[in-house]
């Protein structure tokens, strides 16, 4: 078996950090930057083909790459517990920017405005999360609340405690949300009822619920924009 070639042997356009400093961060593939993050391959393989191996495992998709656990990571020759934090971590920054640029938005007023909100919080998770948007009657941000995590069956999914914090944060209007990992973003039956549940307790507590977002990797799904429960 042919050794491979030291990163520090390459020509100088194809090492990942000399090539940022000459061209810019937008040279560089997917593969090279997390190349940077994890410094060097292992026996077999540079940084850089090591990367590339675990991004085609993943199809090429970072949002996979985001659902990946250290564990998942580790299994990887030439990844231990410092490589695979840093790319954890790195992901996370990176989700934590564009959330940080969403929350910046004050008021909800189109779907995608929602969709906006949630896909930071929801987009890349490996399990199902649900959660509650509290809004006032101009459709400001008033606060968000996780209201359960693993699965979202009628009975993991307290009505009444939704109903108990809007209430207790004065909210006019809220909007749910959750996600599916599987990237099927159709709603299931206990998807439906759950909603109607919901819009229902609503309507007696004169708590307007406005739509109900499911987010999966690279789209979403409306029940008000496809006039299911909400029409």
């Amino acid at each position: 078996m042919q050794k491979k070639q030291s990163i520090k042997n390459w020509a100088e356009d194809d090492r990942p950090r000399e090539k940022l400093l000459a061209k810019g961060i937008n040279s560089l593939s997917n593969a090279e930057l997390i190349a940077i993050l994890i410094g060097s391959g292992n026996r077999d393989e540079s940084a850089v083909e090591l990367s590339k191996r675990i991004l085609n495992d993943l199809d090429n998709n970072l949002n996979e790459l985001g659902k990946q656990t250290i564990n998942n990571l580790l299994k990887y020759n030439g990844i231990g517990h410092a490589k695979a934090i840093s790319i954890v971590s790195a992901l996370e920054l990176g989700k934590r920017r564009k959330l940080a640029d969403i929350i910046n938005k004050k008021t909800i007023k189109y779907t995608n405005d929602s969709v906006d909100y949630f896909s930071p919080i929801l987009s890349d998770l490996p399990h199902e999360e649900f959660w509650v948007l509290l809004l006032n009657n101009s459709q400001k941000i008033i606060s968000r609340h996780k209201i359960s995590q693993g699965g979202i069956a009628v009975a993991s999914v307290d009505t009444r405690l939704i109903m108990k914090i809007a209430i207790e944060k004065n909210a006019s209007k809220i909007i749910l949300a959750h996600n599916h990992p599987s990237n099927n973003i159709k709603p299931s039956k206990s998807d439906i009822l759950l909603t109607i549940n919901i819009f229902e307790a609503g309507k007696i507590m004169n708590i307007q619920v406005i739509d109900h977002i499911i987010i999966g990797d690279d789209k979403h799904y409306s029940f008000a924009d496809e006039g299911v429960v909400f029409d």
